[in-house]
Formats: C-alpha cells, structure tokens, sequence
C-alpha cells in the first residue's frame, strides 16, 4: 500500500503558487512605479517574417495573430490592469500583428514607424535610422507617472535591449536602455 501525505503536498503545492505570485509582483515592481519603458513582442503569430510582396497596409498579405495570439494579447492587457500599470501612452509598429496586440491588450494605441520590423527586405536598409528615431524619442519622452508601452518586433527589441524575447514578452527598460525586468506571457 503506498501513502502519499497529502497535507505535505498541498502544502509544497501552494508554496510552488505563491512563490511564483509573488517573483511576478517583483517582476512588475520597476512598472508599478512608472516613469518606464515596456517593449512588447507582438503576440503569437505563426511562422517567421512576412509573405513577399506583403503590404503594410493590407493585413490579408501579413503575417497576423492566431486565436492563441489574440487570447495572449487579451492577457497582456489583464496583466497590467491586475498590477495596476499606469500607462502615458501605447505606440505601435504598422504591422498588424503589432496593431492587433495593441488594440487587444490596451484598445487605444497610436502608430510609430521607429517599431517597424527590420527583419526583411526592403524594410531592413531602414534599421539604423529607425533605431536612432526610437533612441531619441525615448530620451526625449516625458512619462509624469506613467509609463511608454512600446509593441515592436524581435529584432527592434533585440536591437535596443540585447534580450531575445519571446511572442508576447514583455521587457521593461529605463531611459538608459537597462532591462530591469522580463515578464513571459505564454
């Protein structure tokens, strides 16, 4: 006869709960206090680059979220009501995969060609001037509390930040370009 105690396992299983609860409240905490920017993978959207000959203002010839992306990017937007994040303003890459995370997670968002992917002909002669663009705008911008919430591609993160992150991860940066947190939300 085996015996299992289940008061040790419930016990070790709600320790697993509230010790993950409370590194994501450590992970929110440089966000919760503001003045901050979060860089946001576009959520999930299957495969890699565009279809050639993609247009950027027709999202049938994109590269779009899948229903798990759509469902990510709801949860994005329940992230940072649950952790109380105030928000200065949403910008957004022109793709519609960026857009669609936005509208999901925030509704309102505005569009900024500085988080354009770079990752594919034509569009990758543009990566410096793009980059520069995104730097200064940073430097320059002027939270009062809230916080820049900025929803790009791999490679514009990649660019600023050095991480590699994930379909809907978010990183949260200061002024000076320094990761102070990550946050996964698949």
């Amino acid at each position: 006869m085996i015996r299992t105690n289940v008061p040790h396992i419930f016990f070790l299983t709600l320790l697993f709960i509230l010790l993950n609860i409370s590194s994501t409240l450590a992970d929110w905490q440089p966000a919760i206090e503001g003045n901050k920017v979060i860089l946001i993978r576009h959520s999930i959207a299957p495969g890699s680059g565009d279809p050639s000959g993609f247009q950027i203002k027709d999202c049938n010839t994109q590269r779009n979220l899948s229903k798990e992306g759509i469902d990510q990017s709801k949860r994005i937007g329940e992230l940072f009501k649950k952790n109380k994040i105030k928000i200065d303003q949403v910008l957004s890459s022109q793709w519609c995969r960026c857009k669609d995370t936005a509208k999901y997670a925030f509704k309102n968002y505005k569009e900024f060609s500085a988080l354009n992917s770079t990752f594919q002909p034509p569009y990758d002669k543009n990566a410096k001037k793009q980059i520069k663009e995104l730097r200064n705008y940073i430097q320059q911008w002027n939270g009062n509390g809230g916080n820049l919430v900025l929803v790009t591609h791999y490679v514009i993160i990649t660019a600023v930040t050095d991480t590699a992150p994930r379909s809907g991860e978010i990183i949260i940066i200061d002024k000076n370009f320094n990761t102070l947190s990550t946050i996964l939300t698949n």
